[in-house]
């Protein structure tokens, strides 16, 4: 799919609106620069798409990766489970939040 999207990726890079959170505070937001992340992944310009939002270009080659491997599984005759979130692995996502966050403030995305 992405890649199917990958030649129109260029026409919504120049018509993305700015982050209303950026313009209110100054500061980017937890997400900012997610889209334009996820429209380099679809050009498959994976450091552009980690340059922009590191935390998103991962989240979204794990979406991919995920669908991939849940594919094979039913294919396979497998149960595809729902994982369910330890607290050891929400502290970890919220710790890689944090560490996305200071990344975007020092980069000034």
């Amino acid at each position: 799919m992405c890649a199917a999207a990958s030649p129109i990726a260029p026409a919504f890079d120049g018509a993305l609106p700015s982050c209303p959170f950026r313009t209110l505070i100054g500061l980017p937001c937890l997400t900012c620069g997610s889209t334009r992340a996820l429209l380099a992944l679809a050009r498959l310009d994976i450091g552009a798409a980690f340059s922009w939002n590191p935390l998103a270009a991962a989240a979204g080659i794990l979406f991919v990766a995920g669908g991939v491997v849940a594919f094979g599984v039913a294919l396979a005759g497998g149960e595809v489970r729902t994982p369910r979130p330890t607290p050891l692995l929400r502290a970890a996502l919220a710790l890689a939040l944090a560490a996305n966050w200071a990344f975007l403030v020092v980069q000034g995305r």
